[in-house]
């Protein structure tokens, strides 16, 4: 129960920033974002429904085993974490609140460069917490596309 209290405590933390995250796109799903020119390959909004919570638990388990490995360099790798999961919650106030995709697409540039840096990090503790990363690494590149093309075709 000892090293499970950390993970599930990143795990609620991560959907904590998901829940703020949908709370500031709300308003703007329904009015501004419908309006814009998007990618062909643009997914329903399912898929982010379901992507999403994937997405946030494996960043929360795999935060709470860098928490319970307490090496050199969990600090810092925590820090990475919490840099990271601010700049997803960034990415939603830059692109939904503000309806400034010129400035998000800045914002997740700044978000992947981050992940890369915790996942190389988390690498040289364990590198199941690396790889726990991968598909939020990939959804990032995804993501990267479909805000480019809203920049440059609205």
């Amino acid at each position: 129960m000892k090293r499970f209290l950390p993970i599930l405590s990143f795990v609620v933390i991560s959907f904590a920033v998901g829940y703020l995250s949908s709370m500031i796109q709300g308003p703007s799903m329904q009015e501004w974002y419908p309006s814009l020119v998007k990618s062909p390959l643009n997914p329903p909004g399912i898929v982010f429904a379901i992507v999403w919570p994937v997405l946030y638990l494996l960043m929360g388990i795999s935060a709470g085993i860098i928490w319970n490995m307490r090496s050199i360099y969990t600090w810092l790798t925590i820090f990475l974490f919490f840099v990271q999961l601010g700049l997803n919650l960034l990415w939603s106030v830059t692109f939904f609140g503000m309806q400034a995709p010129v400035v998000a697409l800045v914002v997740l540039t700044l978000l992947f460069v981050a992940v890369l840096m915790y996942m190389a990090i988390a690498y040289m503790q364990r590198h199941l917490v690396a790889y726990l990363n991968i598909p939020y690494l990939l959804w990032l590149l995804f993501a990267l596309y479909l805000n480019g093309f809203v920049v440059l075709y609205n």
